[in-house]
C-alpha cells in the first residue's frame, strides 16, 4: 500500500507457474515463507459495502511448507485460528476520489486501502455481526511474496488459487510497468478485477453458482 493510503495493483495470470518462479530466481527476488489464507468478505444484509464498491475482509495467514494440495489446504484451514504463528488482518478498501486518481491509467486498479493487524484468537467475527455486518464470500490461496531489489517498493504476491494462479504486482505505475515487463507480461495482460469478479465469470463460464471460492469446491 502507498504511503498515501493508495492501493495501485495488477494482476497477470501465470499460465507457467515453474517457469515464472525461474524467471524470478534468474532477477534475483528473494521470497517470504508460503502462506495459506482464508479470507472472508463482510457486508450488510442489503450488500451495501459491495454496491458502493467497498470492501471490508477478514484474512486469517498461516505458514505453510511444501507443495499445493487439498490435505495440506484442509490442514492449514482447520488450524489458522489456533496455530501460533497465524496472525489476523482486517482491511477496508474503497474506491477513490477523482483528486487521488489524477494521471492514473485505467489499466491500474487504484483503491484506498486500510489495514489492520489483530490476534486470531480475538473475537472479531462477533464484533462485526454485533454492528450488523454479516459474512458473506469466502475464498482461499497461497501466497508467496517476492523482493526485487531494483524495486524496493514494489511488492509482488504469487498467488495459487482454485481458479489459477496469479501474481500481483502492487507499487508505483512505472515499477509495475518496468517488473511486468522483466517477467515477460505486456500491458495487454493486465486484470483489475477482484478475485470475486473472476470468480463469478468463471462460474458463468461453467454453468454453475458462484460459491464460495474455495480448494475442496473445486476438481484439481
Amino acid at each position: 500500500m502507498a504511503n498515501d493510503g493508495r492501493e495501485i495493483e495488477i494482476k497477470l495470470h501465470v499460465a507457467d507457474l515453474n517457469a515464472l518462479r525461474t524467471q524470478l530466481r534468474r532477477l534475483g527476488a528473494k521470497a517470504t515463507p508460503r502462506r495459506f489464507e482464508r479470507n472472508i468478505l463482510y457486508d450488510t444484509p442489503a450488500s451495501e459495502l459491495r454496491e458502493t464498491g467497498r470492501l471490508l475482509r477478514i484474512r486469517i495467514e498461516t505458514p505453510v511448507s511444501g507443495r499445493r494440495t487439498l490435505a495440506r489446504a484442509g490442514k492449514a484451514r482447520s488450524s489458522s485460528g489456533k496455530h501460533a504463528q497465524s496472525r489476523g488482518i482486517l482491511t477496508y478498501k474503497a474506491p477513490i476520489s477523482p483528486a487521488l486518481d489524477a494521471g492514473l491509467a485505467s489499466r491500474y486498479k487504484a483503491r484506498e486501502e486500510i489495514e489492520i493487524e489483530f490476534r486470531p484468537a480475538d473475537n472479531l467475527e462477533t464484533i462485526l455481526a454485533a454492528v450488523g455486518l454479516r459474512p458473506g464470500f469466502r475464498y482461499e490461496k497461497f501466497r508467496t511474496s517476492y523482493h526485487l531489489r531494483r524495486f524496493p517498493d514494489l511488492h509482488l504476491d504469487l498467488d495459487e488459487t482454485p481458479l489459477g494462479d496469479y501474481l500481483e504486482l502492487e507499487g508505483s505505475p512505472a515499477a509495475i510497468d518496468r517488473a511486468a515487463l522483466l517477467l515477460g507480461f505486456s500491458p495487454q495482460e493486465y486484470i483489475t478485477a477482484s478475485y470475486w469478479d473472476l470468480h463469478v465469470a468463471d462460474s458463468r463460464g461453467r454453468n454453475v453458482a458462484p460459491g464460495d471460492l474455495v480448494f475442496k469446491n473445486r476438481k484439481k
